[in-house]
């Protein structure tokens, strides 16, 4: 598993995902269940990991989408 993408906007994970999903990408939110004030305030990044082959595309296909990527 790689980390692809990092954030503290709660509206980036749900379309980077539906976007991988559509193309067949599977996508793992490890931060879904964290139920912290932090987390709730948007102070605590969620983060979406992929499998390692599957890292460049998934990069390309939110990128050409407009969702900003930290490398």
């Amino acid at each position: 598993m790689k980390e692809l993408l990092r954030t503290t906007n709660p509206t980036i994970i749900p379309f980077a995902t539906a976007l991988l999903q559509g193309e067949g990408i599977e996508v793992f939110d490890v931060d879904v269940h964290m139920h912290t004030l932090e987390s709730t305030l948007g102070m605590m990044p969620r983060r979406l990991l992929v499998r390692r082959e599957d890292h460049f595309i998934a990069t390309s296909i939110l990128r050409e989408n407009g969702i900003p990527l930290h490398d």
